[in-house]
Protein backbone atom coordinates (compact mmCIF):
# COMPACT_ATOMS: atom_id res chain seq x y z
CA UNK A 1 0.00 0.00 0.00
CA UNK A 2 1.70 3.07 -0.89
CA UNK A 3 1.71 6.08 1.76
CA UNK A 4 -0.63 8.77 1.66
CA UNK A 5 0.12 11.82 -0.04
CA UNK A 6 0.80 15.19 1.93
CA UNK A 7 -1.69 17.96 1.72
CA UNK A 8 -0.08 21.06 -0.21
CA UNK A 9 -0.50 22.83 3.17
CA UNK A 10 1.38 20.22 4.91
CA UNK A 11 4.51 20.39 2.60
CA UNK A 12 4.43 24.38 2.56
CA UNK A 13 8.03 25.36 3.57
CA UNK A 14 6.92 27.46 6.20
CA UNK A 15 5.08 25.47 8.84
CA UNK A 16 7.98 23.17 8.88
CA UNK A 17 9.96 22.74 12.01
CA UNK A 18 12.51 25.54 11.70
CA UNK A 19 16.59 24.39 12.44
CA UNK A 20 18.00 24.47 14.44
CA UNK A 21 15.39 27.03 16.24
CA UNK A 22 12.25 28.94 15.48
CA UNK A 23 12.67 32.77 15.55
CA UNK A 24 9.73 34.61 16.00
CA UNK A 25 9.69 38.63 16.03
CA UNK A 26 6.63 40.85 17.11
CA UNK A 27 5.53 44.17 16.81
CA UNK A 28 3.41 45.87 19.43
CA UNK A 29 1.17 48.86 18.40
CA UNK A 30 1.27 52.38 18.67
CA UNK A 31 0.53 54.39 16.36
CA UNK A 32 3.19 56.56 14.76
CA UNK A 33 5.67 55.51 17.23
CA UNK A 34 6.10 52.18 15.38
CA UNK A 35 8.67 54.66 13.17
CA UNK A 36 10.50 53.93 17.03
CA UNK A 37 10.41 50.29 16.59
CA UNK A 38 11.77 50.32 12.82
CA UNK A 39 14.68 51.77 14.06
CA UNK A 40 15.04 48.68 16.61
CA UNK A 41 14.01 46.40 13.55
CA UNK A 42 16.99 48.21 11.13
CA UNK A 43 19.10 47.59 14.21
CA UNK A 44 18.67 43.80 14.04
CA UNK A 45 18.72 43.73 10.37
CA UNK A 46 22.06 45.41 10.34
CA UNK A 47 23.65 42.89 13.01
CA UNK A 48 22.49 40.08 11.31
CA UNK A 49 23.66 41.37 7.61
CA UNK A 50 27.64 41.80 8.90
CA UNK A 51 27.02 38.65 11.36
CA UNK A 52 26.27 36.95 7.84
CA UNK A 53 28.08 38.90 5.21
CA UNK A 54 24.62 39.25 3.12
CA UNK A 55 24.20 42.84 2.14
CA UNK A 56 21.12 42.01 1.08
CA UNK A 57 19.45 40.18 3.92
CA UNK A 58 15.74 41.30 4.88
CA UNK A 59 14.01 39.94 8.49
CA UNK A 60 11.72 37.91 6.36
CA UNK A 61 15.21 35.76 5.49
CA UNK A 62 16.20 35.15 9.28
CA UNK A 63 12.74 35.11 11.21
CA UNK A 64 10.15 32.18 10.49
CA UNK A 65 7.15 33.61 12.42
CA UNK A 66 6.69 37.46 12.21
CA UNK A 67 3.57 39.17 13.74
CA UNK A 68 2.24 42.28 14.97
CA UNK A 69 -1.24 44.86 16.18
CA UNK A 70 -1.87 47.93 14.87
CA UNK A 71 0.79 49.92 13.66
CA UNK A 72 3.04 46.48 14.36
CA UNK A 73 0.58 45.06 11.62
CA UNK A 74 1.61 46.99 9.19
CA UNK A 75 5.14 46.80 10.04
CA UNK A 76 4.59 42.80 10.26
CA UNK A 77 3.26 42.18 6.81
CA UNK A 78 6.01 44.84 5.22
CA UNK A 79 8.94 42.66 6.92
CA UNK A 80 7.05 38.82 6.00
CA UNK A 81 6.53 40.32 2.29
CA UNK A 82 9.86 40.54 2.47
CA UNK A 83 10.79 44.52 2.57
CA UNK A 84 14.01 45.75 3.72
CA UNK A 85 13.60 48.19 7.44
CA UNK A 86 14.76 51.14 5.14
CA UNK A 87 11.89 50.69 2.80
CA UNK A 88 9.55 50.51 5.34
CA UNK A 89 10.58 53.44 7.18
CA UNK A 90 10.44 55.50 3.49
CA UNK A 91 6.89 54.39 3.24
CA UNK A 92 5.82 55.08 6.91
CA UNK A 93 7.27 58.83 6.31
CA UNK A 94 5.66 59.12 2.62
CA UNK A 95 1.93 58.27 3.24
CA UNK A 96 1.73 59.29 6.90
CA UNK A 97 -0.24 62.39 5.86
CA UNK A 98 -2.35 60.70 3.20
CA UNK A 99 -2.65 57.73 6.55
CA UNK A 100 -4.08 60.15 9.09
CA UNK A 101 -6.28 62.94 6.87
CA UNK A 102 -8.72 64.14 9.25
CA UNK A 103 -12.41 63.65 8.73
CA UNK A 104 -14.77 66.28 8.78
CA UNK A 105 -16.03 67.90 11.71
CA UNK A 106 -19.03 65.93 12.23
CA UNK A 107 -17.30 62.65 11.84
CA UNK A 108 -14.98 64.18 14.50
CA UNK A 109 -17.28 64.91 17.00
CA UNK A 110 -19.54 62.05 17.07
CA UNK A 111 -17.20 58.72 15.61
CA UNK A 112 -13.68 58.85 14.14
CA UNK A 113 -10.75 61.70 14.04
CA UNK A 114 -9.43 60.43 10.48
CA UNK A 115 -10.98 58.81 7.24
CA UNK A 116 -10.38 55.45 6.61
CA UNK A 117 -9.80 56.32 2.45
CA UNK A 118 -6.14 57.17 3.20
CA UNK A 119 -4.82 54.20 4.99
CA UNK A 120 -7.12 51.83 3.12
CA UNK A 121 -6.09 52.70 -0.71
CA UNK A 122 -2.17 52.85 0.78
CA UNK A 123 -2.49 49.24 1.97
CA UNK A 124 -4.83 47.74 -1.21
CA UNK A 125 -2.17 49.38 -3.69
CA UNK A 126 1.01 47.84 -2.26
CA UNK A 127 -0.65 43.76 -1.18
CA UNK A 128 -1.41 42.78 -4.23
CA UNK A 129 -0.13 40.20 -6.58
CA UNK A 130 2.38 40.24 -9.91
CA UNK A 131 -0.98 40.16 -12.15
CA UNK A 132 -2.50 43.24 -9.98
CA UNK A 133 -5.23 41.23 -8.37
CA UNK A 134 -5.37 41.79 -4.66
CA UNK A 135 -3.32 39.58 -2.41
CA UNK A 136 -5.31 37.40 0.38
CA UNK A 137 -3.65 36.44 3.53
CA UNK A 138 -2.98 33.14 1.87
CA UNK A 139 -0.28 34.62 -1.14
CA UNK A 140 2.67 33.34 -0.80
CA UNK A 141 4.40 36.70 -1.32
CA UNK A 142 4.47 36.37 2.59
CA UNK A 143 7.61 34.49 2.92
CA UNK A 144 6.96 33.74 6.27
CA UNK A 145 3.80 33.25 8.89
CA UNK A 146 2.25 35.95 9.89
CA UNK A 147 0.01 36.79 12.80
CA UNK A 148 -2.04 40.27 13.06
CA UNK A 149 -4.51 40.81 15.85
CA UNK A 150 -7.99 42.40 15.08
CA UNK A 151 -10.99 43.05 17.17
CA UNK A 152 -14.26 41.84 16.20
CA UNK A 153 -16.50 44.45 17.33
CA UNK A 154 -19.69 42.82 16.23
CA UNK A 155 -19.12 39.51 18.67
CA UNK A 156 -16.84 41.61 20.61
CA UNK A 157 -13.91 38.91 20.41
CA UNK A 158 -10.66 39.39 19.77
CA UNK A 159 -9.47 37.81 16.35
CA UNK A 160 -5.97 36.39 15.77
CA UNK A 161 -5.31 35.57 12.44
CA UNK A 162 -2.43 33.95 11.14
CA UNK A 163 -1.60 32.78 7.28
CA UNK A 164 -0.69 28.59 8.52
CA UNK A 165 -2.66 26.85 6.11
CA UNK A 166 -2.67 24.01 8.71
CA UNK A 167 -4.91 26.18 11.25
CA UNK A 168 -8.39 25.16 11.70
CA UNK A 169 -9.75 28.25 10.21
CA UNK A 170 -7.69 28.34 7.21
CA UNK A 171 -8.62 25.02 5.31
CA UNK A 172 -8.95 25.84 1.59
CA UNK A 173 -11.69 23.88 1.15
CA UNK A 174 -13.64 25.55 3.53
CA UNK A 175 -16.10 28.06 2.58
CA UNK A 176 -14.89 30.01 5.83
CA UNK A 177 -11.22 29.99 4.57
CA UNK A 178 -9.36 33.08 6.38
CA UNK A 179 -6.90 32.59 3.95
CA UNK A 180 -8.94 34.39 0.73
CA UNK A 181 -9.75 37.33 2.72
CA UNK A 182 -7.76 40.65 1.27
CA UNK A 183 -4.56 40.92 3.38
CA UNK A 184 -5.22 44.84 2.91
CA UNK A 185 -8.33 44.66 4.64
CA UNK A 186 -6.66 42.31 7.74
CA UNK A 187 -4.29 45.18 8.06
CA UNK A 188 -6.75 47.90 7.88
CA UNK A 189 -8.44 46.15 10.57
CA UNK A 190 -6.03 45.48 12.90
CA UNK A 191 -5.44 49.31 13.13
CA UNK A 192 -8.90 50.82 13.52
CA UNK A 193 -8.48 52.37 16.57
CA UNK A 194 -11.64 53.29 17.92
CA UNK A 195 -12.52 57.28 18.07
CA UNK A 196 -9.17 57.53 15.50
CA UNK A 197 -10.71 55.55 12.14
CA UNK A 198 -13.92 53.88 11.75
CA UNK A 199 -14.50 49.66 11.87
CA UNK A 200 -13.57 47.96 8.93
CA UNK A 201 -16.20 46.12 7.67
CA UNK A 202 -15.44 42.54 6.43
CA UNK A 203 -17.98 40.27 4.79
CA UNK A 204 -17.06 36.33 5.24
CA UNK A 205 -18.35 33.05 5.23
CA UNK A 206 -19.73 30.99 8.18
CA UNK A 207 -18.52 27.30 8.48
CA UNK A 208 -21.78 26.33 6.62
CA UNK A 209 -20.81 28.84 3.58
CA UNK A 210 -23.14 31.47 5.38
CA UNK A 211 -22.57 35.15 4.58
CA UNK A 212 -21.48 37.20 8.32
CA UNK A 213 -21.00 40.92 8.06
CA UNK A 214 -18.57 42.06 11.03
CA UNK A 215 -17.15 45.34 11.70
CA UNK A 216 -13.53 44.90 13.08
CA UNK A 217 -11.67 47.09 15.17
CA UNK A 218 -8.45 47.98 16.24
CA UNK A 219 -6.19 44.66 18.09
CA UNK A 220 -5.23 47.37 20.07
CA UNK A 221 -7.86 46.88 22.08
CA UNK A 222 -7.86 43.62 23.08
CA UNK A 223 -5.09 42.10 25.35
CA UNK A 224 -3.14 41.29 22.61
CA UNK A 225 -1.61 44.97 21.70
CA UNK A 226 1.58 43.20 22.06
CA UNK A 227 1.13 40.14 20.66
CA UNK A 228 4.30 38.40 21.55
CA UNK A 229 3.16 35.77 24.11
CA UNK A 230 0.80 34.60 21.51
CA UNK A 231 2.66 34.36 18.89
CA UNK A 232 4.39 31.69 20.94
CA UNK A 233 1.26 29.74 21.40
CA UNK A 234 -0.03 29.81 17.75
CA UNK A 235 3.62 28.34 16.84
CA UNK A 236 3.55 25.51 19.91
CA UNK A 237 -0.29 24.46 21.17
CA UNK A 238 -1.41 21.37 18.95
CA UNK A 239 -4.77 23.35 18.93
CA UNK A 240 -3.07 25.74 16.44
CA UNK A 241 -1.98 22.63 14.64
CA UNK A 242 1.80 23.89 13.51
CA UNK A 243 3.11 22.16 16.83
CA UNK A 244 6.87 23.70 16.60
CA UNK A 245 9.10 22.41 19.53
CA UNK A 246 9.69 24.88 22.27
CA UNK A 247 12.92 24.87 24.32
CA UNK A 248 15.65 27.72 24.25
CA UNK A 249 17.89 25.77 22.07
CA UNK A 250 14.48 25.44 19.99
CA UNK A 251 12.80 28.92 19.78
CA UNK A 252 13.36 32.56 20.15
CA UNK A 253 10.88 35.42 20.89
CA UNK A 254 12.20 38.86 20.25
CA UNK A 255 9.30 41.68 21.29
CA UNK A 256 9.41 45.26 20.24
CA UNK A 257 7.71 48.05 21.83
CA UNK A 258 6.73 51.97 20.03
CA UNK A 259 8.02 53.62 23.33
CA UNK A 260 6.44 54.51 26.24
CA UNK A 261 4.44 57.43 28.39
CA UNK A 262 3.66 57.36 31.73
CA UNK A 263 -0.22 57.14 32.50
CA UNK A 264 -0.19 57.90 35.98
CA UNK A 265 -2.01 61.31 37.09
CA UNK A 266 0.92 62.37 39.37
CA UNK A 267 0.34 64.57 42.11
CA UNK A 268 -3.23 65.02 41.20
CA UNK A 269 -5.14 62.54 44.04
CA UNK A 270 -8.46 63.19 41.85
CA UNK A 271 -9.15 64.05 38.74
CA UNK A 272 -12.54 64.78 36.96
CA UNK A 273 -14.89 62.45 34.43
CA UNK A 274 -13.51 63.32 31.18
CA UNK A 275 -9.95 63.31 32.36
CA UNK A 276 -10.47 59.50 33.43
CA UNK A 277 -12.58 58.65 30.19
CA UNK A 278 -9.34 60.10 28.35
CA UNK A 279 -7.04 58.38 30.51
CA UNK A 280 -8.09 55.06 30.89
CA UNK A 281 -7.69 53.36 27.05
CA UNK A 282 -3.89 54.58 27.61
CA UNK A 283 -3.61 52.81 30.78
CA UNK A 284 -5.10 49.51 30.46
CA UNK A 285 -3.68 49.20 26.71
CA UNK A 286 -0.47 49.66 28.67
CA UNK A 287 -1.46 47.51 31.22
CA UNK A 288 -2.14 44.48 29.11
CA UNK A 289 1.17 45.01 27.20
CA UNK A 290 3.16 45.05 30.62
CA UNK A 291 1.38 41.78 31.32
CA UNK A 292 2.18 40.14 28.02
CA UNK A 293 5.83 41.25 29.02
CA UNK A 294 5.76 39.32 31.93
CA UNK A 295 4.28 36.41 30.79
CA UNK A 296 7.42 36.17 28.41
CA UNK A 297 9.60 36.19 30.66
CA UNK A 298 8.17 33.96 33.31
CA UNK A 299 7.63 31.37 30.50
CA UNK A 300 11.08 32.36 28.44
CA UNK A 301 14.11 32.79 29.60
CA UNK A 302 14.76 36.62 29.12
CA UNK A 303 17.95 37.84 27.87
CA UNK A 304 16.88 41.40 27.91
CA UNK A 305 14.31 43.84 29.18
CA UNK A 306 13.78 47.17 31.27
CA UNK A 307 12.44 46.44 34.33
CA UNK A 308 8.78 44.86 34.81
CA UNK A 309 8.38 47.06 38.11
CA UNK A 310 10.58 47.56 41.74
CA UNK A 311 9.67 44.25 42.74
CA UNK A 312 10.35 41.57 39.78
CA UNK A 313 13.03 43.86 38.35
CA UNK A 314 13.96 42.52 34.89
CA UNK A 315 13.95 38.64 35.22
CA UNK A 316 16.97 38.24 33.52
CA UNK A 317 18.20 34.99 34.71
CA UNK A 318 19.10 31.70 33.83
CA UNK A 319 15.83 29.86 33.98
CA UNK A 320 16.10 25.92 33.46
CA UNK A 321 12.64 24.42 31.64
CA UNK A 322 12.23 27.76 29.66
CA UNK A 323 10.13 27.32 26.68
CA UNK A 324 12.45 29.87 24.61
CA UNK A 325 14.71 32.37 24.77
CA UNK A 326 13.29 36.05 24.96
CA UNK A 327 14.41 39.57 24.02
CA UNK A 328 12.23 42.70 24.71
CA UNK A 329 13.33 45.90 23.44
CA UNK A 330 11.46 49.00 24.76
CA UNK A 331 11.77 52.04 26.34
CA UNK A 332 9.87 54.55 28.55
CA UNK A 333 10.05 58.19 27.76
CA UNK A 334 10.42 60.45 30.65
CA UNK A 335 10.13 63.52 31.41
CA UNK A 336 13.24 65.11 29.48
CA UNK A 337 12.44 63.09 26.84
CA UNK A 338 9.02 64.68 26.42
CA UNK A 339 11.09 68.05 26.81
CA UNK A 340 12.76 67.12 23.83
CA UNK A 341 9.91 66.37 22.06
CA UNK A 342 8.61 69.79 22.84
CA UNK A 343 10.79 71.03 20.51
CA UNK A 344 9.66 69.02 17.46
CA UNK A 345 5.98 69.75 18.76
CA UNK A 346 3.32 71.53 20.75
CA UNK A 347 0.70 68.76 20.17
CA UNK A 348 1.77 66.58 22.58
CA UNK A 349 2.48 62.66 22.56
CA UNK A 350 -0.08 61.68 20.74
CA UNK A 351 -0.14 58.31 18.62
CA UNK A 352 -1.13 60.52 15.45
CA UNK A 353 1.08 63.71 15.98
CA UNK A 354 3.15 63.51 12.66
CA UNK A 355 5.36 65.99 13.70
CA UNK A 356 7.22 63.56 15.96
CA UNK A 357 8.16 61.29 13.65
CA UNK A 358 12.14 62.88 13.29
CA UNK A 359 12.14 62.50 17.13
CA UNK A 360 10.91 59.00 16.87
CA UNK A 361 13.05 58.01 14.32
CA UNK A 362 16.60 59.56 16.32
CA UNK A 363 15.58 58.29 19.69
CA UNK A 364 14.79 54.83 18.22
CA UNK A 365 17.85 54.72 16.57
CA UNK A 366 20.22 55.65 19.96
CA UNK A 367 17.94 53.29 21.74
CA UNK A 368 18.48 49.78 19.19
CA UNK A 369 22.16 51.03 19.43
CA UNK A 370 22.63 50.67 22.64
CA UNK A 371 20.58 47.54 23.70
CA UNK A 372 20.10 45.58 20.62
CA UNK A 373 22.69 42.90 20.65
CA UNK A 374 21.86 39.06 18.50
CA UNK A 375 23.25 37.27 21.72
CA UNK A 376 19.97 37.89 23.15
CA UNK A 377 18.24 36.03 21.07
CA UNK A 378 20.30 34.53 18.27
CA UNK A 379 23.59 32.67 20.53
CA UNK A 380 23.72 29.74 17.46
Amino acid sequence: MSAPIPSPAATDPRVLQPAPRARLLSFDGGGIRGLFALQIAKRIETLLREKHGRPDLVLADHFHYIGGTSTGAIIAAFLSWGLPVDDIVGLYRENAVAMFRKAGWAQRFTSHRFVAEGLSEFLRSFFVEDDGAPATLGTRKLKTLFLLVARNASTGSAWPLSNNPLAKYNDPVSPGCNLQIPLWQLVRASTAAPTFFPPEVLEVKGEHGEPLTFAFEDGGVTPFNNPAHLMHLMATLPEYRLGWAAGIDRMSVVSVGTGKVRTGRGDKLFVDVLAQAKNLPASLIGSFQQYQDLLCRVAGECRHGSPIDGELGDLIRPHDGAKFLYARYDRTFDDDDLAAAARYTEKGFTLDNLELMDFLAEHGARHAEATVNLAHFDDV
